[in-house]
């Protein structure tokens, strides 16, 4: 029986989903380390954790180390470490490292969390990326206006989600981002073109470094956009023809990408463009699974259990997901203005319109306050076989909905 610690620094939204799925494994022994109480668990998900420690601080990896040798002292020897937020993966190898643990090792985690490197590493395998710059002072960041060019997106080296990213046009954009806090050594910027086209995103499942499945996901407008104009209701789309001939540079792309960043057994999400003369640039990838709902969309396009799918992954390094039958699209609704929200406009006419392909409705509620994430106070996700006709019903639906904030 594998007796596996899980690391969720924080109880909430995509992680118990994916702790749902692990406790709905067979024959699995469950560690959580965690920075939140035990209660804040569904009771579902709290029955099947066999042992739990609480860490003041879940990012460091010397209290995940000091909780898993709590957990060893209760259940025995662990046979495997995992967990899914971005910012948890660099402690997790290092701890890896420590305890002789399979899986994700420092040196691999850093490729995927330090953006720069990783750049530099791709860049050596000949993979077209955007160009980069890594700025620490003001000095170093005139340097880097120069080699990456405008307009440019700065963001933090390790960032995750497009948090912390923001777009400068030109010098005089660039020395006001300057006067209000330029980089330093402790918290440096991330300088990269700003890559014209649309923006995308790959999704790759790795088992002992060779790729077993693969998925798209196009993005409705970019995020970045979605952030520099609060309006807008991002979307996102899962379109059915994965395996389409056109996305083949992509797909060469990324696996060679991931062979270069020293994958091993695991799920890797990678963002990328395909720039207007049709050539592909990748901007990063991360070694964890994705946001955005893109899991559910996932699983509503091939119908299986993608959270639980994934815990089989990581514990037995198996991997089955049945042939894509749908196309499927998750549309973001966004309050406008700021507070709370106070109600929601023209679900009615969605509900009429395309109920038969909504498949998952996460809808804002009254009282609620505004977010501040690009994917904003709810979702609607549909399906249907054809990609066309879930791209023009999102396109129906973020026209239709307004969420009313007071």
């Amino acid at each position: 029986m594998p007796n596996v610690a899980f690391a969720a620094p924080f109880l909430f939204g995509n992680t118990l989903r994916f702790l749902e799925g692990m406790v709905a494994l067979d024959g699995v022994r469950i560690g959580l380390l965690t920075g939140d109480p035990l209660e804040k668990l569904p009771a579902g998900i709290r029955q099947g954790i066999h042992h739990y420690q609480r860490l003041s601080n879940p990012l460091d990896a010397q209290q995940i180390l000091d909780g898993c040798r709590a957990l060893t002292r209760e259940m025995g020897p662990l046979d495997r470490l995992i967990g899914v937020l971005e910012q948890v993966q660099g402690p997790l190898g290092e701890v890896r490292d420590a305890l002789g643990l399979p899986g994700l090792g420092a040196d691999a985690a850093n490729n995927f969390r330090d953006k720069a490197k990783m750049k530099d590493i791709l860049r050596g395998a000949d993979i077209p990326c955007a160009r980069h710059a890594l700025a620490v002072d003001e000095a170093s960041v005139w340097e880097g206006a120069e080699k990456v060019g405008f307009p440019m997106v700065v963001k933090p080296p390790d960032g995750a989600g497009a948090k912390g990213t923001f777009r400068l046009d030109d010098a005089d954009q660039l020395r006001e981002a300057l006067a209000m806090g330029g980089p330093a050594p402790s918290r440096p910027w991330m300088m990269e073109e700003f890559v014209v086209g649309d923006e995308q995103s790959f999704d790759t499942i790795c088992i002992r470094a060779t790729p077993v499945w693969h998925s798209l996901t196009h993005y409705l407008p970019t995020p970045l956009e979605a952030i520099r104009n609060p309006w807008i209701q991002w979307c996102v789309v899962l379109p059915r023809e994965v395996e389409h001939p056109r996305y083949d540079d992509i797909r060469d792309a990324a696996f060679s990408s991931l062979n270069a960043l020293g994958m091993g057994t695991g799920f890797a999400h990678m963002e990328w463009f395909r720039r207007k003369d049709g050539s592909v640039a990748v901007s990063e990838v991360a070694a964890r699974p994705p946001g955005a709902q893109i899991g559910p969309l996932i699983m509503y396009a091939h119908g299986f259990d993608f959270y639980r799918e994934w815990c089989r992954l990581m514990v037995y390094e198996q991997w089955e997901a049945p042939p894509r039958q749908f196309a499927t699209g998750a549309a973001f609704l966004r309050g406008q203005g700021a507070g709370r929200v106070k109600r929601v406009h023209g679900l009615d006419q969605v509900q009429k319109e395309m109920g038969d392909l909504i498949v998952e409705a996460n809808l804002p509620r009254p009282g609620q306050p505004k977010s501040s994430s690009y994917e904003g106070e709810g979702n609607i996700v549909l399906r249907h076989p054809k990609t066309a006709v879930i791209m023009e019903a999102l396109h129906r639906l973020v026209s239709t909905v307004r969420v009313e904030m007071e």
